[in-house]
């Protein structure tokens, strides 16, 4: 098993466009983001009590647009709030993950689809439509000092 969070670095945060609620037989749970690691994915998830009862716990599936379904590795639960990690990481190129529920064993339910930002050849990443910039460089300062001087 592998510690994600202290054996790794944080790469990304993707955060649904959409809701990521999903309601099943005694299941009810929400997506609230998914957290890309060097070492796996992390699925964080809001569970919902069903009539006042522990909630139950979510059996789902991640894979991403090349077809590449992530096995389940650790379960962190505090609350009404889940971690669920997922390995291996992603690789370079993924465009998009896919979030589905298992609890029904006939058949996997869609729960969210997240679209996964390139990095872009500027040294920013695109953010939902958006570049995020790294500071101007300062012409004629060493890299050093340049961060100095920002």
């Amino acid at each position: 098993m592998v510690d994600h969070v202290s054996g790794g670095h944080l790469e990304r945060v993707l955060l649904p466009l959409t809701f990521g609620k999903h309601q099943s037989q005694g299941t009810e749970f929400t997506v609230l983001a998914v957290e890309i690691w060097n070492t796996g994915i992390v699925v964080n998830l809001h569970l919902a009590s069903v009539n006042e009862d522990v909630p139950h716990n979510p059996e789902i599936v991640v894979h991403d647009h090349f077809g590449t379904e992530y096995k389940l590795d650790e379960v962190a639960t505090v609350g009404s709030r889940q971690l669920q990690f997922f390995a291996p990481s992603i690789p370079e190129g993924t465009r998009s993950l896919t979030i589905r529920s298992v609890d029904d064993p006939d058949s996997a339910s869609f729960v969210v689809a997240l679209a996964v930002p390139a990095v872009n050849g500027r040294g920013g990443e695109t953010v939902h439509g958006h570049v995020r910039r790294l500071p101007a460089r300062r012409e004629g300062l060493p890299p050093s000092e340049q961060q100095e001087a920002s």
